[in-house]
């Protein structure tokens, strides 16, 4: 099954629609993401979309409010970094999604104060 289809998939389950994420676009993400999913759930938001990016924001472990705590990435490299949040990236802007357990749970609800930001 495709990537496109998953999301899809994902969004109907939870009752959203589909907002697709390019893959050449940009995500925001804590790098040391790699290593602290192994041990601690993994968190995402989706904002509007701006210019070159998805609107996501990706980390794992505590959230710092630090300038430097996102880095830009290109959404494909996420296959390296953070598999297991390739399914949900089609869920639209205004989500939030938590998933622990190394995928075993998941948690996604709507958050609209993403849509003010």
């Amino acid at each position: 099954m495709d990537l496109i289809k998953i999301q899809q998939d994902i969004c109907s389950k939870y009752e959203f629609r589909f907002e697709a994420c390019e893959l050449h676009l940009k995500v925001g993400i804590d790098l040391d993401i790699k290593e602290k999913s192994k041990t601690m759930p993994i968190h995402a938001l989706r904002l509007p979309m701006v210019g070159d990016t998805t609107g996501w924001y990706i980390w794992s472990g505590e959230y710092l409010e630090d300038d430097d705590f996102f880095k830009p990435m290109h959404t494909v490299h996420l296959e390296e970094y953070c598999p297991l949040i390739l399914p949900y990236l089609g869920l639209p802007p205004g989500t939030r999604l938590l998933i622990a357990e190394n995928g075993d749970y998941v948690d996604v609800w709507e958050d609209l104060s993403l849509l003010s930001v």
